[in-house]
């Protein structure tokens, strides 16, 4: 059971229905079962004939066994188990194999422990560490050694965008193998890792009990490697994660976090309770034969965690609506271990239960997901506090943008008629023809016979599940001119919205944008729909008198989201340029037309970043502005990009001048506009 299997049954409180459990038992109730012949040797070396660690087995049918008093698998131990804690059950410890924390040694090595207050890696790692060739403060990244061991919210973004797009650009690469098939990929997120692991393009190395300095409740995951790679889970694929640590004079293992599948969660009132199962071997597995569970590994941590109260971090995963074969994962919080005990799995193997319980004076996370899903399966007028309106974009869109208000009693923002694209936009003359592909179908990366492949440097702009590989100066997409089908994978930005939106009203800046679903970091949100202003009449009127405004000569922030090359040795490509390479400036409104790009709101960190997108249409290139998740987005996050600055010394261009910022960044510059 590699995930903790996370068979949640929530029993009411203060007691277990034993109804619905078959031979439910506390664990120190039960008496353990065993061959005659290992109980005569056990004897005299245990004179109860009570072994550190044994297997549950069912009574017969012929001799019940009485139901005996609840109690807690914590109470169940031998005097022997705690000399054999740092090694977990039976002197085994995890596989060096299963996690990136480097804290897992090879059986047979006993673990270096620190105190809790200062769960620190063990002596090897830390040795392997500091011998490490490779100087990341001087490379890659720029992050320093004691950004390794203990990170920030900066570094946390840093070491996820950068493994993400390592990912893209394998996906892309392998998208292309059928054609080119030097390079063969297989498993871009695993191999992605192994180059992040490799020089040490990592964060929050430094073990630990309780949070992880960077990473914030709500926060999503897409790939357990991600929660790897900034220390908040250090197991790929089990769903316990622990550590041995020394307490005064006593070593034992305790669980640090785990990863609740939500194969089998159910509709529990709480969202702040959860019945995670513990880790076995045939668990629930067809054909197999039936054996209980053990209390070692991560099970023997999440009991000593029971008895020490320690917090636990907890991360939930639920289905991804748009890829029903993987899992979202988000951050829930802190949660402490309230009560445990066993009862009977549906292969008939016993199994461990542990009740959390979250910490109280968190934010909201996992309520949040439980509420979207409630409102989406709800009426449209009952099942959403504050709504207004149904579906702003009144049909113009296949998926409806509802308008939202929890803040005051303003009815609605100023009227404005919702259109999807540009209003007569104005072509663009360029050095290339404008003729589009004549691909069969739909084009196929690697196929550098594709016209529109050839002008994007020979690179399809997107993976298969449409995601953005890279940042470009323009990306071109097929148009009406190209005989691909309308359903080709490179027409991204043409087919509307991808993800149920939301306009609502914030607290200080007016109505704002954010999506009921998560967002995946390079995929497509919106365009800004609007009116084409013509750039000379700006220019004699020095400005434009409206703020629903889009302005490509605006001076933008610098950043960097494109994959670093150097990190994949083995890939002798060069990245692409990211500064953007526009034809002449585009400047649109969306005061009279418009969609719900209007309604984004302008952040100094923002989440969102705009690419330029050309396409043919009419025998004509068109410009449009499209707007991509800049990194993973949680639902109910507002989305926000970076408004730019005026290039205009005396910000003529702006009536009313620079702007207030209100974005409350770290980063915030003040003003904008």
């Amino acid at each position: 059971m590699e995930e903790g299997s996370c068979q949640n049954s929530v029993p009411g409180s203060g007691f277990v229905d034993k109804t619905r459990i078959v031979e439910a038992k506390p664990l120190r109730s039960l008496a353990p079962v065993l061959p005659k012949s290992l109980q005569s040797s056990l004897s005299g070396r245990y004179p109860s004939v009570f072994p550190p660690f044994v297997l549950f087995e069912e009574p017969q049918e012929s001799q019940p066994s009485p139901a005996p008093m609840p109690a807690p698998i914590r109470s169940y131990r031998d005097p022997l188990d705690e000399e054999e804690a740092p090694h977990g059950a039976n002197g085994e410890t995890s596989s060096p194999m299963e996690g990136l924390n480097g804290c897992n040694v090879d059986d047979g090595q006993k673990r270096v422990v620190l105190p809790m207050n200062s769960c620190k890696s063990s002596q090897k790692r830390s040795k392997k560490t500091k011998e490490s060739p490779f100087d990341l403060s001087s490379s890659v990244g720029g992050i320093s050694m004691a950004k390794r061991e203990d990170g920030d919210r900066e570094v946390v973004n840093l070491v996820l965008m950068t493994y993400d797009s390592l990912r893209r650009r394998l996906c892309q690469i392998e998208d292309a193998k059928e054609l080119n098939t030097t390079m063969l990929i297989k498993r871009a997120d695993l191999r992605a890792s192994n180059a992040m692991t490799g020089k040490a393009f990592r964060t929050n190395m430094r073990r630990r009990v309780g949070a992880v300095p960077g990473v914030e409740i709500g926060d999503i995951f897409f790939l357990r490697m991600e929660m790897c790679l900034v220390g908040l889970h250090g197991q790929s694929m089990s769903g316990i994660d622990y550590m041995t640590i020394k307490d005064e004079l006593q070593e034992e293992t305790v669980a640090l976090s785990i990863v609740s599948s939500g194969v089998y969660d159910n509709d529990a009132e709480d969202n702040d309770v959860l019945i995670y199962s513990g880790q076995g071997e045939n668990f629930n597995k067809k054909d197999k034969h039936v054996i209980d569970q053990k209390l070692q590994r991560g099970n023997l941590a999440l009991d000593r965690s029971s008895r020490r109260h320690n917090e636990v971090r907890v991360i939930r995963g639920l289905r991804d609506a748009a890829n029903r074969n993987a899992k979202i994962y988000v951050y829930d919080g802190l949660y402490k271990i309230q009560d445990s005990w066993i009862e009977r799995g549906k292969s008939g193997g016993g199994v461990f239960k542990y009740k959390f319980v979250r910490l109280s004076g968190q934010p909201s996370a996992f309520a949040v997901w439980k509420s979207v899903q409630k409102w989406k399966m709800g009426s449209s007028t009952s099942s959403r506090t504050g709504l207004i309106l149904a579906d702003l974009s009144t049909g113009v869109e296949s998926i409806p943008v509802s308008l939202v208000n929890e803040v005051d009693n303003e009815k609605g923002p100023s009227f404005f008629t919702y259109f999807h694209s540009l209003k007569d936009p104005k072509p663009f003359s360029l050095l290339q023809s404008s003729h589009g592909c004549n691909c069969n179908k739909t084009c196929v990366p690697g196929d550098l016979s594709c016209s529109c492949i050839q002008r994007n440097e020979g690179d399809f702009p997107y993976t298969a599940n449409g995601v953005l590989v890279s940042r470009k100066p323009l990306v071109h997409e097929c148009g009406p001119l190209c005989k691909c089908s309308p359903n080709c994978k490179n027409r991204v930005s043409q087919t509307g919205l991808k993800h149920q939106m939301e306009v609502f009203k914030t607290k200080d800046r007016g109505w704002g944008l954010r999506s009921l679903d998560p967002i995946r970091a390079g995929t497509f949100i919106c365009e800004y729909a609007g009116e084409v202003i013509d750039v000379a009449k700006v220019n004699k009127n020095r400005g434009y008198d409206d703020e629903y405004v889009f302005d490509t000569s605006r001076i933008y922030d610098p950043f960097k989201w494109n994959y670093e090359p150097s990190l994949l040795e083995e890939i002798s490509s060069n990245v692409s340029c990211e500064d953007y390479d526009i034809p002449s400036p585009l400047i649109i409104s969306s005061k009279k037309f418009g969609n719900v790009a209007r309604y984004m709101n302008h952040s100094c960190s923002p989440n969102v970043f705009w690419q330029p997108v050309l396409y043919a249409e009419n025998n004509q290139s068109f410009l449009h502005i499209a707007f991509f998740a800049l990194r993973h987005i949680p639902p109910m996050t507002e989305l926000t990009y970076d408004y730019g600055c005026s290039s205009h010394a005396d910000h003529s261009s702006a009536p009313k001048g620079r702007k207030k910022c209100l974005c409350g960044s770290s980063k915030c510059r003040g003003s904008f506009g």
